[in-house]
Parts: C-alpha cells; sequence; structure tokens
C-alpha cells in the first residue's frame, strides 16, 4: 500500500515525529514542567488526512483536544546532522493539527504509559499544502493561528519555540536516520480546547501562505 502524500511536495510522507511541550506557556497551561530536551513520540501513518477532512470522534474519548502545529518535512537522508546544516534536511513547511485524546493521555500519563494511543487514532493528524523551504525567509519568523468556529484560539511563532527547528533536525538525527518524507510536528502554543461534533477548525501559517481546515463529525 502507497504511503500518502506531503501536498505541495513530491513526497510521500514516512515517519511522523512529534514534540511535546514545545512552547513554555502551552506547557504551563496543562500543568507541565518546561523539559530540558525535546520530549518526541511518534504517530502512525494512519492519523495522516488532509484540507476539508471530517474527523471522526472515537468512541473510546471524551475528550479531544486540537494541538495547532507548524510542520517540518525532511527532504533527504541525514544523521547526526549539524545545527549549523540542518535546515539544509528541510523540503518545505506546512500547518496540521496534533488532536489528543486528553483523557487517555492523562490515564497514561499517571500510569507512566507511552501517549501513542491518545495521539494514534484515525485522521489525528491532518496537514496542509506545504511551501517549499525557499518561500519561507525565516524559519525562526512562522506564525501560525487556530481558529476554532471562527474565533482565534492559538496564536503561536516558530521564535517562541523551545527548541529552534534546526535544533529538533539535529537532535532527532542524533538518535533516527531521518529520511525524505518525514515530518517533524513541533509543537503546539498555548491555548488548546476540546472539540465537539460540528465544530470547524482553521489553521493558518503566516496568515495564509498555508492553510488547513477541518471539521469535526
Amino acid at each position: 500500500m502507497k504511503n500518502p502524500d506531503i501536498p505541495g511536495l513530491d513526497l510521500p510522507v514516512n515517519n511522523i515525529y512529534c514534540i511535546g511541550r514545545n512552547y513554555a506557556q502551552h506547557a504551563k497551561e496543562l500543568g507541565n514542567k518546561v523539559p530540558k530536551i525535546p520530549l518526541v513520540f511518534i504517530k502512525p501513518l494512519g492519523t495522516i488526512c488532509y484540507n476539508e477532512a471530517t474527523i471522526q470522534l472515537p468512541v473510546q474519548t471524551n475528550d479531544v483536544h486540537y494541538e495547532a502545529e507548524i510542520v517540518v518535512a525532511i527532504s533527504k537522508e541525514g544523521k547526526s546532522i549539524a545545527q549549523e546544516s540542518a535546515l539544509d534536511y528541510v523540503a518545505g513547511y506546512g500547518a496540521g493539527i496534533d488532536f489528543t485524546a486528553r483523557d487517555i493521555q492523562s490515564i497514561s500519563k499517571k500510569q507512566g504509559q507511552p501517549w501513542t494511543i491518545a495521539k494514534g487514532f484515525d485522521n489525528f493528524a491532518p496537514i496542509s499544502n506545504f511551501v517549499p523551504a525557499e518561500e519561507i525567509a525565516d524559519p525562526t519568523d512562522i506564525d501560525i493561528k487556530l481558529f476554532h468556529n471562527g474565533f482565534v484560539k492559538q496564536h503561536g511563532n516558530s521564535s517562541e519555540m523551545i527548541f529552534s527547528v534546526a535544533n529538533l533536525i539535529s537532535f532527532l538525527s542524533g538518535i533516527f536516520t531521518l529520511h525524505p518524507g518525514d515530518l517533524i510536528f513541533t509543537g503546539t502554543p498555548e491555548g488548546v480546547e476540546p472539540v465537539e461534533s460540528g465544530d470547524k477548525l482553521e489553521v493558518l501559517l503566516n496568515n495564509g501562505t498555508s492553510s488547513l481546515t477541518v471539521n469535526i463529525g
């Protein structure tokens, strides 16, 4: 079976790496400590879906939250990449939502278990069309907004990240060999909230350079 494509780039999705608590204010709003090294988890391929998707809320949870994120697509294979050259490995940037079953995640955290189920339901990682890396003037100044039923609920900038895009690529590549089509969900700013059936979410990257709209079924 063919892997899903990355819209706007001539690449299929490969691995999906996600970074937790990469904005200090988001860590604080959930009562978590700010990490000293990147907090990494992985989503399965079945979480990927696209603009205008309808997300069906799983029956196993009663508390699904949105988390708008800047997503980085990797262009070429790399291992132990120096931070100074890390941006040479970026194919493009897009917007994404890391949906989280917060009730399941809370139980997992209390029991010291992984977050895989809370983060891994089908269609829990919608992504926008990606902008080629050369069209983003400054990766340390990427703006992201999420509108929940027309109201701005999240607004962040990559300059606020605890660990920058270059830092994350360098860190991840020291552990995993990165491959073309790998995606890095870089963390979410504060303002996460639960969703209900009938809700509409829109995420804008740099005020519309890239956009993502999803509906909650």
